[in-house]
């Protein structure tokens, strides 16, 4: 479970979020949604600890963000916005590289390593040098990465980015089989029919702040549309005209 309350966070004279408090669920898809420049990805860069909070706390778990970041690190897996592969060595070389920072060793670590490269579909090209991937393969291989010390909460950034349709198609199945295992599951997004195929919780954060929190159904009530994507349009112009 992921529990965020009043944090803040700024850049200079920039306030990139201001005052955010949501709830992410073990065994559910939570989506951040927003316009680009929302605060969506530096609230996830301070929930796996690479930003600091200037005031407000977050939990993994009931571990703090600050106080207890290592053992954060831990309990999460993270798809960043980039996905950061070492270019010169293999997908598979990748993925074994995090295992080791997580622990596995020997036995364990292959097996763990196997067991994600078949999951995931990416045995055609694993043992390939990461600097000849498409986007798509860059992202399976980053998200294996991500799970290989089996994390009880996933936090990706953006994660259908750059991808083809079927590509999409295959990680939203993936996500789905997190949820289903009883992950946390919390992603940022600023495509509707992501949020709109994925969320059973949706965040909607304009301008640093949450403007609106809540199922589907229940943003659909709140704003009276009966569209997601008008529902989300209403929303925020409602808080804007506060």
């Amino acid at each position: 479970m992921i529990e965020v309350r009043q944090l803040h966070k700024r850049f200079g004279k920039v306030e990139a979020v201001s005052d955010v408090s949501f709830t992410a669920p073990d065994g559910s898809i939570t989506g951040l949604l927003g316009p680009n420049g929302a605060g969506k990805s530096t609230t996830l860069r301070m929930l796996y600890t690479v930003l600091r909070p200037d005031a407000g706390t977050a939990r993994i778990d009931g571990l703090d963000v600050v106080d207890n970041a290592l053992a954060v690190r831990r309990r999460i897996g993270v798809l960043p916005h980039a996905t950061g592969l070492y270019p010169n060595l293999s997908g598979r070389a990748n993925i074994r590289y995090y295992g080791k920072l997580h622990g596995l060793r020997g036995t364990e670590l292959e097996r763990r390593v196997d067991e994600l490269i078949a999951e995931l579909g990416i045995g055609d090209y694993a043992g390939r040098r990461a600097k000849g991937y498409s986007q798509g393969q860059r992202t399976r291989i980053a998200l294996a990465r991500a799970l290989v010390h089996t994390p009880a909460n996933v936090i990706l950034d953006e994660p259908s980015s750059g991808l083809d349709v079927m590509a999409t198609r295959a990680l939203r199945d993936q996500v789905r089989g997190l949820r289903d295992g009883g992950c946390c599951v919390l992603f940022s997004s600023h495509v509707m029919q992501e949020v709109a195929a994925l969320c059973d919780n949706i965040i909607i954060i304009g301008n640093g702040r949450v403007v609106a929190s809540g199922t589907p159904d229940a943003l659909r009530e709140e704003s009276g549309r009966d569209d997601l994507e008008d529902a989300f349009v209403s929303l925020l112009a409602q808080a804007e005209a506060l």
